[in-house]
């Protein structure tokens, strides 16, 4: 007794001193981290509206002068570059470091659920279990304070769509939605890889309903039959929700209205309607904006030219006058500002030696990690991959399409058949997981110059901070330990390694999983122009859709082509979606 008394304690230290440093690490963060705002809504209203909102961190400002306004029932994407803050804008919110009423709650989905001895299943229903309690408690404690409060609706409205009854039922739902079969649901999350714990975290979120949702890349441990699904879910949510996404797909099928971070003025400037309407609406306005200052200048070019040929003849002399007020007032209205185009950049890869096929090849190659026949992921598998090939991998997960990556690349034996390549065949895979292998403590340009330094030998600064400014690593950001960089930048650095290696074939597993848009859409430019082979896994599907010839289907074992487009197999996931 007195054995299992000293685990309990000692299970108990080691939670506290984990809370400790996680606490420890979020003070750190804070301390980082400035904010500050108004609030200009009344303090029931379920709107939020801040003014003269700041924020910097790491001392540097990221936003200035600036409203954050997000209205009830309304979904908001926010758009931004890799490095911009997005993020850190997204904890701040959560961690209340603007002042958002109380009675608002938040749930921030940015990290996965932690590896406890509950289930999947359990875990969300526990989470729904607190959030009744919360609500019942915040339902006296306005009976007391103010029976009239109109939030009294609204926290009763909530317990009863939540109805303890219908726990178990809702979650199964929303975990199947998610990819989790009724094996998975009964794992304890100890048992559930990082990706999985993520998928626990993000069906907590989406049960619970909090007013204020805070999703920062829902996607990125999703396969393409759980997005849909999850576009299919949030384009009904009824409170707010604000999200970050580098998917235009997704984008355009949930949200309302987009708020787009302005790096040069270091504001949030909003929009109507979805990710389309928002790029032909700046279209329209930057159009607009640029006649107005064109025809503003070419004003004050000619009353200029007037003024300095007016002479000292009286009555020109008093039209001069005149005519300068007209100047005065233009600036003390505030001049047309001329429209600033924003940086963007294209990046490709090294040019490499084009082998002739065959390249890369399975003959009758079958899988299991096990090696047991019954275990089979794959059977008899006849594919080939050449200096040509754009193939897109897509499929359920589970299905095997990171398992088949590894199989080419050879990090993978097969259980039977074999996988032939080319004698002179340079392979990379590009993972979702490859910024965990740079030194954080080195900056972008010391980390490959110690990694190429010896194949390419010496070479002045200048050329390394060029190779590294190609991937839109610019300024402060090339020096700098990469810790302080995000993880858009980082991947950023991960390509530059990638085009330095110069490989025949790239095998490319969620490389959107961190990058903003315009990067999105430099990788399918590079993707295109690249002289060597591509096999892409990725839940984006404007980047299939840019790049892939073929699309191979992984599920029951068997890899077979999609003979339509991506857009027709989206179509029958959402259908299937629909159904179920």
């Amino acid at each position: 007794m007195a054995k299992k008394k000293a685990g309990t304690a000692k299970k108990a230290s080691t939670a506290s001193v984990t809370e400790a440093m996680l606490a420890a690490s979020l003070n750190d963060k804070e301390k980082d981290r400035s904010c500050t705002g108004v609030l200009a809504t009344h303090r029931d209203s379920r709107d939020i509206k801040i003014e003269q909102v700041s924020m910097s961190a790491h001392s540097k400002v990221l936003i200035t002068e600036s409203t954050i306004e997000l209205n009830f029932g309304n979904r908001y994407g926010l758009l931004g570059h890799n490095g911009c803050g997005k993020s850190t804008f997204l904890e701040a919110l959560a961690n209340r470091e603007f002042p958002i009423p109380e009675h608002i709650d938040i749930y921030l989905l940015n990290k996965e659920y932690p590896a406890t001895d509950l289930t999947a299943l359990q875990a969300v229903i526990n989470e729904a279990e607190k959030e009744v309690k919360r609500l019942e408690k915040e339902m006296e404690r306005i009976l007391e304070e103010d029976p009239e409060s109109p939030l009294m609706d609204d926290y009763a409205e909530r317990i009863d769509e939540l109805d303890p009854h219908t726990f178990e039922a809702r979650a199964s739902a929303i975990l199947r939605g998610l990819g989790f079969t009724h094996t998975q649901m009964s794992k304890s999350t100890k048992d559930l890889s990082g990706g999985w714990r993520m998928r626990v975290a993000l069906a907590r979120a989406l049960f619970v309903k909090p007013t204020l949702l805070l999703l920062d890349q829902p996607t990125n441990h999703l396969d393409l039959g759980a997005c849909v699904w999850l576009e299919e879910y949030l384009k009904k949510y009824d409170r707010i929700l604000l999200l970050i996404s580098h998917s235009q797909d997704f984008l355009n099928n949930v949200c309302t209205d987009i708020i787009d971070w302005d790096p040069l003025k270091k504001i949030l400037i909003y929009y109507g309607g979805n990710y389309d309407t928002y790029v032909n609406t700046r279209m329209d306005l930057e159009v607009n904006q640029m006649k107005r200052y064109e025809k503003q200048q070419d004003d004050i070019k000619h009353i200029k030219k007037f003024i300095a040929s007016a002479g000292t003849y009286s009555n020109l002399v008093r039209q001069a006058k005149s005519k300068q007020k007209i100047i005065d007032k233009m600036e003390a209205d505030g001049l047309v500002e001329k429209v600033v185009q924003r940086s963007n950049f294209a990046f490709s890869f090294e040019p490499c030696q084009k082998l002739p096929p065959p390249v890369l090849c399975l003959q009758d190659v079958s899988f299991a990690y096990s090696g047991k026949k019954e275990d089979m992921l794959y059977e008899h598998l006849e594919l080939g991959v050449d200096c040509d090939s754009r193939v897109a991998l897509v499929g359920p997960n589970g299905a095997g399409k990171s398992t088949l990556l590894k199989l080419m690349i050879g990090d993978l034996m097969p259980s039977g058949g074999q996988v032939s390549r080319h004698s002179h065949l340079k392979i990379c895979r590009y993972s979702q997981h490859s910024a965990d292998q740079l030194d954080l403590d080195k900056s972008a340009v010391d980390y490959l110059r110690d990694k190429f330094g010896d194949v390419m030998g010496t070479k002045e600064l200048q050329y390394w901070r060029s190779q590294v400014g190609k991937f839109g690593l610019i300024g402060e950001s090339q020096l700098c330990p990469m810790r302080q960089l995000s993880d858009g930048q980082r991947s950023r650095a991960v390509f530059c390694e990638l085009a330095l290696s110069m490989p025949n074939m790239i095998l490319f597993d969620e490389p959107t999983n961190a990058l903003d848009i315009e990067t999105i859409d430099s990788l399918a430019d590079a993707i295109n122009v690249y002289e060597g082979g591509v096999v892409l896994v990725s839940h984006d599907f404007r980047l299939i859709s840019q790049v892939a010839q073929e699309i191979w289907l992984c599920e029951d074992k068997k890899v077979t082509r999609w003979t339509g487009t991506i857009q027709e197999y989206k179509e029958r996931l959402r259908k299937q979606v629909m159904e179920e």
